[in-house]
Order: structure tokens, then sequence, then C-alpha cells
């Protein structure tokens, strides 16, 4: 019976910890390039995290149209505008991503996570410590 749980302990571990690997690599591949540049020349931040988590903490001046709400709101958004989407986790962002390009925004960007996006934004304003980006 131990020799079992044993078992089961370690698969589930094991599970767990892939779910966390192969989340971290999609992430990372997922995120676009330069974002940095696209916040300098005016990129509007878009949180698509639900009312709860945008409570816990968010990006000063991102707007923030959920991923449960954006199929409504989308309206609100001008489409000749650069969007870079980030949620919790960087999932849902390659979501609204893709569902406001299908909407006929062409100039929308994954951001990924929330720490994701926050890093890139702190590291650009570290090369311009005289003016921050965002």
């Amino acid at each position: 019976m131990k020799k079992i749980l044993l078992i089961t302990v370690g698969i589930l571990g094991t599970l767990v910890l892939l779910f966390f690997i192969l989340n971290r690599i999609y992430r990372l591949v997922t995120i676009d390039e330069n974002l940095d540049e696209k916040i300098t020349n005016g990129a509007i931040i878009l949180d698509v995290r639900t009312e709860k988590e945008r409570n816990t903490g968010y990006i000063e001046g991102s707007k923030h149209i959920s991923l449960g709400t954006i199929r409504e709101r989308y309206v609100e958004l001008d489409t000749a505008l650069t969007y870079i989407t980030y949620c919790s986790h960087g999932i849902r962002s390659v979501e609204v991503k893709n569902i406001l390009k299908e909407k006929g925004f062409r100039k929308v960007y994954n951001g990924g996570a929330l720490s994701d996006l926050q890093n890139i934004i702190d590291k650009a304003n570290q090369k311009n410590d005289s003016s921050p980006i965002f």
C-alpha cells in the first residue's frame, strides 16, 4: 500500500512540475518581441484579467477589459492604435490577442503574464532612466 501511495505521489509531483515547465515555455515562446519599443511609441497596455485579479495589482496606466467581456467591449478600442495584452499566466493574453485580430485589429501584441510585462517595462525604464516609458 505504501509503495502505491509513493508511486502515486511521485507521478502527481512529476505532472505538476511538467505543467509548470510547459507553462513557462509557452509564456516565453508566445511573448512578442520589441514590446519596450512599442510601449515607448505609445502602445496601450490592456489588462485582460478578471476584476478580482486586477484588484490584487496591475500595471499603472493599463486599460482593463477582461477576456470574459472582450467580445462585447472591443468596440471601445480603436483599431488604429497599438495594444499589448497581459494576464496572470500569459494564456488569456494570447486568446485576447487572437480575438482582437479576428475583429480587425492589426497592431495587437502579447505581453504575457503581468510579471513578464512588468519586467520588460522595468528593464526599459532602467535603460531610459531619465524618462520612464510607462
